[in-house]
Formats: C-alpha cells, structure tokens, sequence
C-alpha cells in the first residue's frame, strides 16, 4: 500500500496522472539504468574496449525482467545504492559476457542518466499539456473577448473588463513556460559519465570518447565537465515546475473565486456528481481546482529540497543528492496532475 496518496491506486485518481507515474514508476527507472548499461556497452564495443559479443549479450539481457525485487532490495538496503544489485543481476543475465558490464562506470554515472532519460519524458509530457492549455485558453479568449464581467482589484469590484481577456492573461505565463522548458532542456538533458571521481581515469585516453558516445547513443547532450555534484540542471527543471504550478494555482484561485455562489460568474465543466456532497444536494464543489492548488502547494514545498540538494560536498555528495530521488519524481507527477 503506497504511503503516498499521489501513488495509490485510489487516491492517484485525484493527484498526479497515470502518464506521468509510468515515467517514474520504479521499474520504469530500473529499466532506464539498464537501458544507460546497454548504451554503455555497445559505445565501449564500437571504441574496441570489450569485444563486441559481450556488448550485444549485454544489451540482450537488460531487461528489468532479469532483476530480482527481492534481491535489489537487500542490496540497496545493504549497500545504500541500488545499482550493485542491478549490475550483479544483468551480470548473471548476461551470462559470460556479464564481466563486461558497467565498465569504467561508477554508481552516480548510471543513477544521474537514468533520471535525465525519466525527466527528458517527462518534459515532454508538460510541454504537451501546456501546448493544449494554452489552445484552449486562447479559444476562450477568442469567444469570450466581448462578455463583459466586473474587474476585481483587492477582491473588491473595480472596472469592467472581459472574460476574454481574463483568459489571455491565464495564458500568457503558460506561453512563456513553453518557452522556458525549451530553453532549459538542453542544461537538463546531459549524460553524467565521469567514473568514480570525475576523472574517467579507468577508460585512460578513452574516457571522453566513450563519454561522448554515450551521449549520442542516448540522444543527450556532452556536458563540457562532470556535473556528479552541479546539480543545477535538475534543480532548475523542478524550480521550473514550481512556475507552472504557480501559474496554474493562480488560474484555480480565481476560478473557486468566480464560482462562489454569491458570484456564479463560472463553474467548472458539469458531470453529474461531480464536486458533490455527501450531506448538502445542492453543493457544486469546484473540486478539481481545489486539487490544483493542493498539488501546486506541494509541488512548492519540495523546490527547496532540489535546492539544498545543490550543497553537495567535494567530488560526491553526502545526503544532498540521495534527497533528490524524494523530491523529483513527486514534482513531475503533481504538476502534469494539476495541468
């Protein structure tokens, strides 16, 4: 039973979307570290560092199918991290090629990729919803630019103004995150392969090379250093879903504003039941942007998380960067919930 209601098979239905949950479902993000070993292997084969063989065993077997729950459970409980128990598991899966897996490679290098490869799909999917938003918002502006409405300043009736353009001025911030996202992809969307201390020094003169082919066998930029404890990229992604939700929290407010019953300018979209209540007939609750501003709370709460997490100390960190994992897979799974 998840503790978190944003995962349960109940309470999901009101927080998060099932879209965004598969992208950073656990076995998703174990398939992702398999799929960061695979690349690896067959990048270090093409360069002549392991034979070829090995490599195509290697991704043959890199199937999370291969792994043991039970196994990786008791590796990570025991050694902190769940990539020993992951290599030793594609290592048996890959028979005699297994010798070759993971190498050159350190713990972060695998972890750090694998959440770029979740988050790449997860971008995608707000720079979808966000598109979608701003279509219909722009199409409320559109039909609504002549129905005048009161204009409200410190909540108090003001001059009159449209609906219309109270839509396009819903939009316009969900405009300019577009553009945001796509800016900040690039800064985001990095391969981390350094080796144990940054210096790829296991690989010799190969390292970078083997680096850079793993970028491109995962369609990921080169960063031009290691970034093992810059996590500014990922920080700045969150942050950037902390503005969406600040966005949309926004819009919510004065919808539930609007559709108080001494204004009843708007309601949410009519579904028979919907937003009722269990003891007064008559209540239309506007529900779905009362769990717009719950996700948008929470989602605000763990920007700072993110941003403590970039204290990290000398070449690895100690505790700032294991906070992560609680963070950033709740922030995507709130806000495409809230869009």
């Amino acid at each position: 039973m998840p503790t978190n209601p944003a995962d349960s098979p109940i309470l999901g239905t009101l927080y998060g979307s099932d879209a965004m949950r598969a992208v950073f479902d656990e076995r998703a993000y174990f398939q992702r570290m398999l799929d960061v070993e695979a690349a690896l292997a067959r990048v270090q084969a093409r360069l002549g560092i392991i034979p070829a063989d090995a490599a195509a065993s290697i991704t043959q077997a890199a199937r999370v199918e291969n792994l043991s729950t039970d196994e990786l459970a008791a590796s990570a409980r025991n050694v902190g991290y769940p990539v020993v128990g992951l290599v030793a598991g594609l290592s048996r899966a890959a028979g005699e090629a297994g010798g070759w897996t993971h190498w050159g490679a350190t713990t972060q290098d695998i972890m750090d990729t694998a959440t770029v490869l979740q988050v790449r799909d997860g971008l995608a999917l707000i720079r979808a919803a966000l598109r979608d938003i701003v279509a219909a918002l722009a199409t409320q502006a559109e039909t609504h630019r002549r129905t005048v409405m009161a204009g409200r300043t410190h909540l108090q009736q003001a001059l009159p103004t449209t609906l219309g353009l109270k839509c396009a001025v819903w939009a316009q911030p969900l405009i300019t995150h577009v553009a945001r996202l796509d800016q900040l992809r690039p800064r985001v969307e990095q391969v981390s392969f350094a080796g144990a201390a940054g210096t790829l020094a296991s690989l010799g003169s190969q390292g970078i090379a083997v680096m850079e082919g793993l970028a491109d066998e995962l369609g990921l930029a080169a960063p031009a250093a290691p970034w093992h404890v810059c996590r500014d990229g990922l920080a700045e992604a969150v942050g950037f879903l902390g503005l969406v939700c600040g966005s949309l929290a926004k819009i919510a407010t004065d919808i539930i504003l609007l559709a108080q019953t001494e204004v009843g300018e708007v309601a949410e979209p009519y579904v028979a039941g919907r937003g009722s209540s269990s003891t007064m007939p008559q209540k239309r609750n506007p529900i779905a942007s009362e769990y717009i501003l719950a996700a948008s709370r929470t989602v605000h709460a763990l920007v700072p998380v993110m941003l403590g997490a970039m204290a990290a100390d000398h070449e690895r960190a100690t505790g700032p960067w294991q906070a992560e994992l609680l963070a950033l897979p709740q922030t995507f799974v709130l806000t495409h919930g809230a869009l």
